[in-house]
């Protein structure tokens, strides 16, 4: 796996599937995932995120039977976890959080190993990790102490193993990809969280921030359209694509970003079939 030669994703993964399930279609354009993408959705607590993750997977599935999708939750409460493995068909691995500390960590290895494996044999691979936010801190209790601590109590050595599993995810010029899309956690009064997400906030080359004021308010998805988006969207989306996602963004701009520009965009893709549709009206105005 690590011979291979690593390139930028070049096919975009449509997750689009019906037309009132707004999240996903919105991902399509303001944060394109590809093949080999490696993302962070940005989150504070009760924004959202299992809900939108859920819809990622459901889009995968829908829409390609080709790639094998492996849900990997961390952390998580026992009931997220049953309720995830009946609404998603992929193969869901977990452990709670009741569980043992080694038992995160064997679970999020074994599932990367197998991953690797299946990458090799030229296959196209998601992950879909929530999140690595409580695997690091997972590391944190593991690795044997390095003698240094960051702020807010976590070792350095706790954040090699989380970053070498995000690390991993790569399209590959031979031919298979890894893609990692992992959820992180901020503002949840915890110190060691934000050290976290500072970490890996330049190694991926996907985000998706979701906004607390807009879960808030109930309006979902609650992105923060201004702060999500794609390194080198311009090889995933094609060229007409990409300059009526560039209108789109100004438009957001010019309404003051934030809820403000959200709530119209949701409403007018509500009134539309499908993404294209939506382009259109934006050129039509």
């Amino acid at each position: 796996f690590e011979k291979l030669t690593p390139i930028f994703p070049n096919k975009q993964i449509i997750l689009e599937t019906r037309p009132n399930i707004i999240s996903t279609r919105m991902i399509d354009l303001l944060a394109p995932i590809g093949r080999g993408q490696r993302g962070l959705i940005v989150s504070p607590p009760k924004a959202g995120k299992t809900t939108v993750l859920k819809r990622i997977a459901n889009g995968i599935t829908t829409n390609y039977k080709d790639i094998h999708l492996m849900v990997v939750l961390i952390g998580e409460r026992p009931e997220e976890v049953t309720d995830m493995d009946r609404s998603v068909e992929a193969e869901v691995v977990s452990s709670t959080f009741d569980e043992p500390v080694q038992n995160h960590v064997r679970v999020a290895e074994m599932a990367l190993e197998r991953a690797k494996r299946l990458v090799e044999s030229k296959r196209d691979v998601v992950i879909l990790l929530d999140s690595i936010t409580r695997l690091a801190r997972a590391y944190n209790l593991t690795v044997p102490p390095s003698g240094r601590t960051l702020s807010g109590g976590i070792d350095p050595a706790a954040l090699y193993p989380p970053k070498h599993f995000f690390g991993a995810a790569r399209n590959l010029e031979e031919g298979g990809s890894l893609t990692i899309i992992a959820t992180c956690l901020v503002d949840t009064g915890s110190r060691m969280d934000d050290v976290i997400y500072e970490e890996f906030k330049g190694t991926g080359n996907m985000e998706l921030h979701l906004s607390r004021k807009l879960a808030e308010r109930r309006i979902f998805p609650a992105f923060d359209i201004e702060r999500s988006g794609t390194r080198a969207e311009e090889k995933l989306l094609d060229a007409e694509t990409l300059s009526k996602v560039y209108t789109l963004r100004r438009m957001i701009d010019a309404m003051g970003g934030g809820s403000e520009a959200i709530l119209p965009i949701i409403e007018r893709m509500s009134r539309t079939r499908d993404n294209r549709e939506f382009l259109e009206t934006l050129t039509k105005r």
